[in-house]
């Protein structure tokens, strides 16, 4: 068998993987249909017009901002990959250190993220505008400038190290450099997922104990009730750059923390923010982060047995002035496929994240047992955050990682009508 041919089949069978590990772990029905039928779906139910309005008037506003990046980036990335200008611009950017091909790749690599990232900067800009007009951003434009700069620094920096080593394992071994790097995929998935809290995280907030108190006695005593003991509770400096709510849990074992967006405690009462840590503590006992991990492990190491495969299609190379997957050239044409999978991608991540933030919600409802407090937070949420009540059916079922808070409130209702059901 050839190693193109046994590349297909290898990312075939793994990309089998990824769909029965998607089937078998994701949660398809969350909650029975209570008896006369599931709570109709009310956007804007229980928030005020204005609230409605002014959310729908955001989103409209950010979204054509927000596909225009989207065309613009991957326009600019196909150029760069299905043109000679790529390849030249590879080879240019080394010339003044010798013009090795690791030099080649290293510093292609960061210019190419680097262009990507300054062709749709203006529309970033523009966002930023918009969140500021409606005062969901409280960032300074200096803030923003460094967030970006950050975002993009680390971005690009990963990235380089990764390509550099996918074209120096091609060079060593032009049959089989994709089983190797399929399998290194996997492994930095498996590794990223430990090492964003630490990592990542505290290059964008800071984060302070919860002080002693009844709050935080309570969210550790709920993590023990979930199964899922905490260490820390910890508040994060987001009013540094917004106004939305939020809270998460990060870290695994004894690393694992409740993290409060600084908003949420100063705008929410004790038993929502309960509610609210109730959900995320559901994505940890129900091993969420697990599913998410496996998905991610097995779509890395498909993605990269198909990139074996398309790289060794001489056309494809010639189209992007690379000579095989070991020429420095390749880079323009790897970074383009690697956003064309992304994108591919991204609805079907939705739809499973969509499934697991409702059993998240079922988990957050039987925990508190208190669906008043969780509907009450879901308004509060919406009009916090500028949530669109109803999204066009498209735009949510290819970007939309969560339920609509409709359709959360709906959920609710229907739990509380099961449990006065007996």
């Amino acid at each position: 068998m050839s190693a193109r041919r046994a590349a297909l089949l290898v990312a075939g069978v793994l990309g089998l993987a990824l769909v029965l590990v998607i089937a078998l772990r994701t949660p398809w029905t969350v909650l029975a249909e209570p008896t006369g039928g599931a709570t109709p779906v009310r956007p804007g139910a229980g928030v005020p017009a204005a609230v409605v309005d002014r959310a729908e008037s955001f989103a409209a506003a950010l979204r054509p901002a927000s596909l225009a990046s989207l065309v613009l980036g991957l326009t600019v990335s196909a150029v760069l990959a299905l043109t000679p200008l790529g390849a030249r611009l590879v080879r240019a950017v080394a010339r003044p250190l010798g013009g090795g091909w690791a030099w080649q790749v290293l510093l292609g690599t960061l210019v190419l993220s680097l262009l990507g990232r300054l062709v749709t900067l203006p529309l970033s800009a523009y966002g930023e505008v918009v969140r500021h007009r409606y005062g969901l951003s409280t960032r300074s434009w200096p803030l923003w400038g460094r967030d970006v700069a950050v975002s993009t620094a680390i971005d690009a920096a990963l990235t380089a190290v990764l390509l550099l080593a996918l074209v120096w394992l091609a060079r060593r071994a032009p049959r089989s450099w994709w089983a190797w790097a399929s399998g290194g995929a996997a492994v930095l998935v498996l590794v990223g997922t430990f090492l964003y809290p630490v990592v990542v995280e505290p290059a964008f907030n800071s984060f302070q104990p919860l002080p002693a108190g009844q709050l935080r006695t309570d969210l550790l005593a709920l993590a023990e009730e979930s199964g899922s003991p905490a260490e820390d509770v910890l508040v994060a400096d987001a009013s540094r750059r917004t106004t939305a709510l939020n809270a998460y849990v990060s870290g695994f074992g004894a690393t694992r923390r409740i993290v409060l967006y600084d908003t949420t405690l100063d705008r929410l009462p004790d038993a929502e923010i309960e509610s609210i840590v109730g959900h995320e503590l559901g994505h940890v006992a129900t091993d969420d982060y697990l599913t998410g991990t496996l998905m991610g492990a097995l779509g890395a190491a498909a993605a990269v047995a198909a990139l074996g495969w398309l790289l060794s299609w001489t056309p494809l190379l010639r189209r992007a002035g690379a000579e095989s997957p070991g020429d420095p050239r390749v880079v323009p044409l790897v970074l383009f496929l690697i956003a064309v999978g992304t994108l591919v991608a991204t609805p079907v991540q939705n739809v499973v994240s969509r499934h697991l933030e409702a059993r998240a919600d079922l988990h957050a409802l039987d925990l508190t047992g208190d669906a008043q407090a969780f509907i009450t937070m879901q308004n509060r949420l919406a009009a916090a955050n500028l949530s669109d009540p109803a999204p066009p059916a498209a735009w949510q079922w290819f970007f939309g990682s969560h339920p609509t808070g409709p359709q959360r409130i709906a959920f609710a209702q229907d739990w509380q009508r099961l449990e006065d059901a007996g």
